[in-house]
């Protein structure tokens, strides 16, 4: 039988969660001391900060300027500045910053990781209906996270190179042409990772946040009746004298806060403490002194609205300044290009996604990988993006529709877990969440009714993917049944080798299998096609934990079964990648002798038909089929020599 993927992968279960008793967490380290704190907190400027801190190119524009803007009257100004800080204040300090990060699993976060976080003791307490719908939104809100992964770079590049039109008119045929030569330069460059270029992104980030504060706060001093729209009155008669008009520019002020949900997912790279101080310490104040110079600038001089980000800068400054956010938007492009990496790899992992090929592209710093698929896949789509779009006011609906959607899904997902595996009252998980979904669905809801603006794309893709990986998981599911339907226990295959006195040769073998129960099928072939067996044989699986990582004191579980058969368990977590020499080199450690030049690894190779009678629609069991025959090599994804494999055929009915 061959191992496609991790047995937890196969879809038996929605996510596997069930190995955790069997599986502890790893040790706690101890924590950090303030000199690596602040260390991290630089790098958390380049990586977490990048997307969000380069809102204030794009946020105050979309809002007067454009196709839904409304006239920058000082009624309008200082309710839509009333709304970008209350926004910025309760959504991302407050929600993420106070709260979901502390929603870790072992210190990991994102929306995978939350959902595995409540599925490991939480749904135990939940009917499985309502643990079957989370795992639905989980992956359809990491389905938002991909579309805003390809309309992020897009739109900050452009963002950023449409400061030229200040500049000069002369300018504007050479936008389009310099943005997508950006984004080119920016995929063609991921092989190479991130690990030199990343320890560059944290000054170049802090220079930009100074750089953007200061701006600002000349413009606040020059203008400081804008500081009246700290009183939340403001936001309040904004929407009694607009109405509608004033609920789609909702739909603009949610940019302010694209990138919160970076907050939350990269808080594994960089932890809690470190994620807080750049917050608090720079990018909080800073992204504020900026919001409130360009809403003092419009009430100033309203026709500065065509770009209000730029009307800040004086002309000496402005082709440096375009440079400048040039960088930060690339900065923030990368983050986000990074993020996608990751998530797929944890898709992979928990049965979500057909292997793909990963490469580690650093030997020293974990994460660091590189997926080229994904990566050509995103370079094509952001092209196409840039292309049809042609302008960043045209994409901006698209980009809020991805970023409100996943913050909802991640509201909804925190109240299981606070209530299920924290086990607090219901008034105490009730509390903070209607405060963070009365934000969440206003958001969604008005980015909703700019649909055919370009809202539609970010669904679209979401949809999509969501079929795709739904397919996949069912579709394991199905050859898991298939496999277990034909498992004979290993009990039976013992007692007829003591029986009949079966030839053993001299080796090792090792044979891969999906369950880490009963004989795999690919042995069963192997006894009937030779009649005899290595004198040492490992039934070898591969599974994925609930964990974010397993620590290599507690990644293999070996039982001895005796007649030179070993059952060796590795566990890996949804963020690793299996990889079989090194399962070998601690299998030989504790004593099963298990070298990957010497042992022969037996794998089988399935060809699906459609013809079988599964639950499943034709065009599914169809496009399962056509994701199976194209993904990546098994033994090549788990590090096996392949002149040590040898794969035997077996077909499946669907």
């Amino acid at each position: 039988m061959r191992t496609h993927a991790p047995a937890g992968r196969t879809g038996s279960r929605a996510v596997p969660v069930d190995l955790a008793a069997d599986h502890p967490p790893s040790h706690p380290v101890d924590p950090p001391s303030l000199r690596r704190t602040l260390i991290l907190s630089l790098g958390a400027l380049g990586v977490v900060y990048g997307d969000i801190g380069t809102s204030p190119l794009y946020t105050i524009k979309e809002c007067f300027h454009g196709a839904h803007a409304m006239s920058p009257s000082p009624a309008n100004i200082l309710g839509v500045m009333s709304l970008i800080f209350w926004s910025l204040t309760a959504v991302v300090t407050i929600k993420y910053v106070i709260f979901i990060l502390n929603a870790d699993n072992r210190g990991e976060g994102g929306i995978y990781a939350l959902a595995a976080l409540f599925l490991e003791k939480g749904r135990k307490n939940v009917a499985p209906a309502t643990v079957n719908r989370l795992v639905l939104l989980a992956i359809f809100g990491a389905a938002l996270l991909y579309g805003d992964g390809i309309i992020t770079p897009v739109m900050s590049v452009l963002s950023a190179v449409e400061g030229l039109n200040v500049a000069t008119t002369a300018a504007g045929p050479f936008v389009l042409p310099i943005s997508c030569g950006v984004l080119l330069g920016l995929f063609l460059f991921q092989s190479q990772g991130t690990e030199r270029i990343g320890k560059v992104f944290g000054p170049v980030m802090i220079f930009w946040f100074i750089a953007i504060a200061v701006l600002g706060l000349v413009q606040v001093i020059r203008a400081p009746g804008i500081l009246a729209a700290l009183d939340p009155r403001h936001a309040v008669r904004f929407f009694a004298a607009n109405g509608m008009p004033g609920i789609v520019v909702l739909g603009a002020v949610v940019l302010c806060i694209t990138g919160g949900e970076a907050l939350y997912a990269d808080m594994g790279h960089f932890g809690k403490g470190p994620i807080r101080l750049s917050w608090l310490g720079l990018v909080f104040p800073a992204l504020l002194l900026n919001y409130f110079g360009q809403s003092a600038l419009l009430l100033e001089n309203p026709q500065a609205a065509v770009n209000p980000f730029y009307g800040l800068v004086p002309r000496v400054l402005l082709y440096p300044m375009v440079a400048l956010a040039t960088t930060a938007t690339v900065i923030a492009s990368q983050a986000m290009i990074s993020g996608v990496f990751s998530l797929t790899q944890q898709a992979i992992q928990i049965g979500y996604c057909p292997r793909l090929r990963i490469v580690h592209t650093s030997g020293r710093t974990k994460g660091q990988i590189y997926l080229p698929y994904v990566n050509t896949m995103m370079m094509i789509g952001c092209l196409l993006l840039a292309l049809a779009f042609r302008e960043s006011s045209r994409l901006a609906a698209a980009y809020g529709i991805a970023v409100t959607g996943t913050m909802g899904i991640t509201t909804l997902i925190y109240y299981y877990v606070a209530r299920y595996n924290w086990h607090w009252p219901l008034w105490k998980a009730l509390l903070p969440v209607v405060l963070f979904l009365f934000f969440d669905i206003s958001y969604f809801g008005a980015n909703l009714l700019k649909f055919l603006d370009g809202g539609w794309f970010a669904l679209g893709v979401a949809v999509i993917l969501t079929v795709f990986m739904l397919t996949w998981r069912d579709g394991r599911a199905i050859l898991a049944k298939r496999f277990a339907e034909a498992r004979v226990p290993i009990e039976v295959i013992l007692h007829d080798i003591a029986t009949y006195k079966l030839v053993r040769t001299p080796g090792t073998a090792a044979f891969l299998s999906v369950s880490p129960e009963g004989t795999p099928l690919v042995l069963l072939h192997h006894l009937k096609h030779n009649d005899a067996l290595h004198e040492r044989v490992i039934l070898l699986s591969i599974i994925s934990t609930d964990t974010p990582f397993v620590a290599p004191r507690e990644r293999l579980t070996i039982t001895d079964l005796g007649y030179g058969f070993h059952r060796v368990v590795a566990s890996y977590g949804f963020m690793e990648t299996p990889n079989v020499p090194e399962v070998a080199q601690l299998a030989t450690t504790r004593g099963v002798e298990m070298d990957t030049f010497s042992t022969s690894f037996y794998l089988g190779r399935e060809s699906l038909l459609s013809s079988g009678d599964a639950g499943m629609a034709p065009w599914r069991k169809a496009l399962f089929i056509f994701l199976s025959r194209n993904a990546w090599n098994v033994s090549t994804y788990f590090g096996i020599p392949p002149n040590r494999v040898v794969e035997l055929g077996s077909q499946v009915e669907l």
